[in-house]
């Protein structure tokens, strides 16, 4: 079994109304449902929406015949005149937050482009014009600007809308039927500290960042998938960053002492968290329509890989900066 016999849920109960833990182990599931959630409960995901990004990045790349150490600018030639940034910056530094652009065009600047089929590259000019601040592959740091680019990325390289590309790509293939940028009409609400969350649409340029709609279940698929391809774990859980950085991180996820996967996500009504042990065959996911259940979804996910590789987890899955 998966393993959730061995885990202590309880403090989830008192952090969250509605949430749900699922982990498997070589496809054999387990999962416990809080409050009126089940599997099949369809919450925001926030940043776990990144590493699908990145496999649609990565796949597209594949079909296309381009490395990952392309130029961004090679693939995006239609941003030329706006570049300010570095123009020797890759693929593989956007994806790995090692890119060294200056971190200052926000979400709210990205929404005021409105919702139109060229939005996500009107999003990465709004990057790229932005500049750097350091060469490319110096230093980590989190920034949503790279995954708006990866947005800009999908959608040339495909010729399709970037939410159609993710589609195509991931989540027909991988058969996430209930994965979605569009708000399902059950979406879970959430709770932002006593205040009901509405389920408003995500501006659409932000999408590639953390807009998509999902439930445990395909989010496990989405684990268990990435486990079975070599060809698309094995760059991802690759570091691409420096020894004094303030983490280790390959693309779209950050890398555990022993192998480990994880990242959380985080959005006013929800927090969601997700968890791979390659060697074990392990992913492990909370999802909460709560913004006060982190801490409690990173102990599970923590306690979940311990017996595998003796590690505590807590900590770096709860402060991870999604």
């Amino acid at each position: 079994m998966a393993g959730l016999e061995r885990v202590d849920v309880a403090p989830l109960r008192a952090a969250a109304g509605h949430a749900v833990v699922g982990t498997s182990v070589d496809r054999v599931r387990e999962s416990v449902g809080i409050g009126r959630a089940t599997t099949a409960s369809s919450f925001r995901v926030a940043s776990l929406t990144k590493p699908l990004t990145a496999v649609a990045v990565l796949r597209a790349t594949q079909r296309a015949g381009i490395g990952l150490d392309a130029p961004v600018l090679d693939v995006l030639p239609g941003l030329r005149a706006d570049w300010a940034a570095d123009r020797d910056l890759t693929i593989a530094e956007v994806l790995a937050q090692t890119s060294g652009l200056a971190p200052t065009v926000s979400g709210d600047d990205i929404a005021r482009l409105g919702d139109h089929d060229g939005v996500a590259l009107d999003a990465a000019r709004l990057v790229v014009r932005a500049g750097s601040i350091r060469s490319p592959g110096l230093r980590w740091e989190y920034y949503n600007g790279n995954y708006f680019l990866a947005g800009a990325l999908v959608a040339t390289l495909t010729g399709e809308p970037f939410e159609e590309a993710v589609e195509s790509l991931v989540l027909r293939p991988w058969g996430l039927a209930s994965t979605s940028f569009a708000v399902p009409p059950d979406l879970t609400p959430g709770d932002d500290r006593g205040r009901r969350v509405a389920g408003t649409a995500y501006p659409r340029g932000r999408r590639p960042s953390g807009g998509l709609c999902s439930t445990v279940e395909d989010v496990l698929s989405f684990g268990e998938h990435l486990l079975d391809e070599p060809d698309l774990l094995e760059p991802t859980r690759t570091a691409r960053t420096r020894a004094g950085d303030p983490m280790r991180y390959g693309l779209g996820w950050a890398l555990g002492p022993s192998g480990q996967l994880y990242l959380n996500g985080r959005l006013p009504g929800y927090r969601a968290a997700l968890l791979l042990v390659p060697a074990a065959h392990l992913v492990g996911v909370v999802l909460a329509a709560d913004s006060a259940s982190l801490p409690a979804a990173a102990r599970i996910l923590s306690d979940l890989q311990r017996d595998h590789t003796g590690d505590d987890l807590t900590l770096a899955i709860d402060t991870f900066a999604a």
